[in-house]
């Protein structure tokens, strides 16, 4: 197969496993606790201080609780427009909330904004109980979903992130979840609105609304600002998840227990700038494009497209310039049954000198079953009647 060339700025060193880029970086003087800067294509750590220590969150943890409920949203568990009970537990909860009363009913799309504008303590409790039954049952799923994204130093015990002393994680870890919430582009709709004067004007009990604002000024007042998520107790301090994106790249910075809302806000943007004037990210491959198409056999389809398993992106430095090769690694053909989303083969990116410098798995777009008996008939006669036209 011929590989295809793309011309791209690349910087070798920053794309080899386990590269030390963050030690590249400068030094800063913080007065938060951790802080980390990532890419968000990549994956790639740019700088790091602090970023496995175990800390407090706040509400920096409804990002988890936003995560969960987007991948109901996509597996059509819930719709957009789902009426969200409130019941006496979840409006009791105090702290920033939309002021939601025992018997209010909202859509889940009104709730995942008063989630990540307004940080709702009362809705995420209202969320977390629609979802899985129970809050318990809920932080449980946090858990296990913390395990599945490698969170292995996060502890949830709430949907919220009032305190409690078990309840832990990491600027690292942040970033991961961070990361996967990403994913899924409707959330930039939601928590880049700014203000709301009347959010749920007529649709709770609270007749006139409630006023809703945005604790995070990244979405308001730095360039390409599109999220993510604030929070504040005084035992986890400042915390802050920004992102920001400016053409094909987005970069992440995650700053935990600042002093104040000023050095959290300007610590953010102290790294997001580092990270735009120095490096870029270039996008080689998205979930679900097809790379090929294989033969099947004795499947009840004769063939199947192959399609990226994951997005591919390639953090480069933007001083140099260079080009990779695209070869993309297929079987011929594939026995039935084939099951959807198995890697069967791999898209490698290499430089000109043939140094692998990434590599994504290629997956079957559907689930092929093997085909029985009518099956084979009926292409057999399909065959048969074809042949004596």
């Amino acid at each position: 197969m011929e590989k295809p060339r793309v011309l791209l700025l690349l910087l070798v060193l920053l794309l080899m496993v386990g590269a030390g880029t963050a030690a590249a970086a400068p030094e800063f003087e913080f007065s938060s606790k951790a802080q980390l800067l990532m890419d968000v294509g990549s994956g790639e750590v740019l700088y790091e201080n602090n970023i496995h220590e175990q800390l407090y969150p706040a509400s920096v943890t409804k990002i988890m609780t936003m995560l969960l409920a987007m991948e109901a949203l996509e597996e059509g568990k819930v719709k957009p427009d789902d009426l969200v009970p409130v019941s006496e537990a979840a409006a009791a909860h105090g702290g920033s909330q939309i002021f939601l009363s025992p018997g209010d009913r909202i859509t889940f799309e009104d709730l995942m904004i008063g989630i990540g504008v307004g940080s709702a303590n009362d809705g995420s409790w209202a969320m977390a109980e629609f979802l899985a039954g129970s809050a318990d049952a809920f932080v449980t799923q946090m858990n296990e979903k913390a395990r599945e994204l490698g969170m292995n130093n996060t502890n949830f015990m709430n949907p919220h992130g009032l305190h409690d002393e078990n309840h832990y994680t990491t600027a690292y870890d942040i970033a991961l979840m961070s990361r996967e919430l990403l994913r899924y582009p409707k959330i930039h709709e939601w928590i880049t609105i700014w203000m709301d004067e009347e959010f749920l004007k007529g649709k709770i009990q609270k007749e006139e609304g409630v006023y809703l604002s945005n604790a995070n000024r990244i979405v308001r007042y730095y360039d390409g600002g599109d999220g993510l998520k604030t929070g504040f107790t005084s035992e986890a301090g400042n915390c802050v998840s920004a992102t920001a994106k400016r053409g094909d790249t987005r970069f992440m910075a995650v700053i935990l227990g600042a002093p104040g809302r000023p050095a959290l806000f300007d610590e953010a943007k102290t790294l997001l700038d580092y990270g735009f004037a120095n490096y870029k990210s270039v996008p080689i491959a998205q979930k679900g494009e097809v790379f090929g198409t294989v033969m099947v056999d004795k499947g009840v389809i004769p063939e199947v497209d192959i399609v990226a398993g994951d997005d591919l992106s390639l953090l480069l430095e933007k001083a140099q310039q260079d080009e990779v090769d695209l070869e993309v690694s297929l079987p011929t053909r594939l026995p039935a049954p084939v099951p959807e989303g198995k890697a069967v083969g791999s898209l490698i990116v290499k430089t000109p000198e043939g140094n692998e410098v990434g590599r994504l798995p290629l997956v079957p777009a559907e689930e092929v079953s093997r085909a029985n008996i009518f099956t084979f008939f009926g292409r057999f006669m399909h065959k048969w009647v074809n042949f004596g036209l």
